[in-house]
């Protein structure tokens, strides 16, 4: 029986795995010691438990466990990696490479930067979204330190060539970092075939807790230095102090664990239901793809609807359907997306559209009833206003 509201923003977040609530639980309660606290079993136990989600977060990127850094998630990664980079290397240069559709926490982090003495170069995209290579490479400047360009976009699902971008890096002795905080767990990710110095990642987009991350940081071929943006007791290896989030740690290593074991399943049926989605909305007149319709995440697709308010659209059905008009973390501005402008799409055509992210427990039932109640809003919708009905009048 279809349960309402239906969750379609995962993301924004994901619930957390019950799987994973009760790996945390004990320690909240009876291992609740402090990872720091050498001197006694309760301290051992912590120990043992960040050690170890340690080991299963860097195998599912196929990184070494010393590489691994805890943070409180993907934005305080993102902070760390660029801030850190650039204090670290600012003798060699202060040059840095981005890109137009990142995340805010990196396009702010760069505008920050700027104001210290960087140099930073936003690069725009191709019409779905991917980076031109040979553009990039074309920008690259002995005092290029760093080339920023996340893995996979949160807003439209399309997947960046790392893999092309790190080849590019690594000739010209740059260092690679990417938010991975979309793509981890949902693809494969290999830090050392795609050549990435720094990853961040978030546990609360992949069915574990909020308020825990990690940075992965290369540690040889070569070794990156980092300087800490949060002193005080020297913990994760000096890059990062503050007593650690031993519950939030368990749950983000398990979290990695089991989307380690069942992705190629989520990947299968994700895309399947995805699929189902896209084609019975795209049959709505007026519609568009947003972003790449071949390199792109199998739970994710973003959708414009011509003539019609995209908030308009969310508050017809926000009731039974939970979506979002961008990300969640700067749609409560009113502003068109960034990411959208950036593929070419005029303010109004950015604000007409819609991000669909599902997860592991979405059903054919609910895309029946989304695809339903989305024809019938927007119909509604455009009824009301003059170029909507001409855009339903029949050819």
């Amino acid at each position: 029986m279809l349960k309402l509201p239906i969750y379609l923003d995962h993301n924004a977040t994901t619930p957390c795995d019950p799987r994973v609530v009760e790996m945390m639980l004990p320690y909240f309660t009876d291992t609740f010691g402090n990872a720091s606290s050498k001197s006694h079993a309760f301290g051992w136990q912590a120990e043992e438990a960040v050690k170890y989600a340690r080991e299963q977060v860097a195998s599912l990127i196929r990184a070494e466990a010393g590489e691994m850094i805890f943070t409180s998630g993907a934005t305080e990664s993102v902070n760390l990696a660029i801030k850190g980079v650039f204090e670290a290397y600012r003798s060699k240069g202060n040059h840095i490479i981005t890109c137009s559709t990142e995340h805010k926490a990196v396009l702010d982090t760069c505008n920050h930067l700027q104001k210290l003495g960087a140099e930073i170069t936003i690069l725009t995209v191709l019409p779905d979204g991917r980076l031109n290579i040979d553009e990039l490479e074309s920008v690259i400047r002995p005092e290029t330190i760093l080339i920023s360009v996340m893995y996979a976009n949160n807003e439209t699902g399309t997947i960046m060539p790392v893999r092309e971008i790190g080849n590019i890096a690594r000739k010209h002795g740059v260092l690679f970092f990417s938010d991975a905080s979309q793509a981890t767990g949902k693809i494969p990710i290999d830090i050392n075939k795609d050549q990435v110095d720094l990853l961040a990642i978030s546990a609360h987009k992949m069915y574990g807790p909020k308020g825990v991350g990690a940075l992965y940081v290369r540690r040889r071929n070569p070794r990156v230095k980092l300087i800490a943006q949060v002193d005080g007791g020297g913990h994760e290896k000096e890059m990062r102090s503050g007593t650690l989030n031993v519950p939030g740690i368990v749950g983000l290593g398990a979290a990695c664990e089991i989307c380690e074991r069942e992705m190629v399943r989520d990947q299968v049926s994700l895309s399947e239901l995805r699929d189902r989605l896209e084609k019975n909305l795209l049959n709505i007149c007026g519609t568009s793809l947003n972003g790449s319709a071949f390199h792109r995440l199998p739970h994710v697709t973003n959708i414009s609807f011509s003539h019609v308010d995209g908030n308009a659209l969310l508050s017809g059905f926000n009731k039974n359907i939970a979506v979002s008009s961008g990300s969640a973390c700067t749609s409560a501005k009113m502003e068109p997306s960034h990411v959208l402008k950036a593929l070419g799409l005029e303010d109004e055509q950015a604000r007409s559209s819609i991000r669909f992210s599902l997860g592991r427990n979405t059903t054919e039932e609910e895309i029946d009833y989304t695809v339903q109640e989305v024809s019938e809003i927007v119909k509604r919708l455009r009824e009301l206003n003059p170029l909507g009905k001409k855009q339903e009048a029949p050819v």
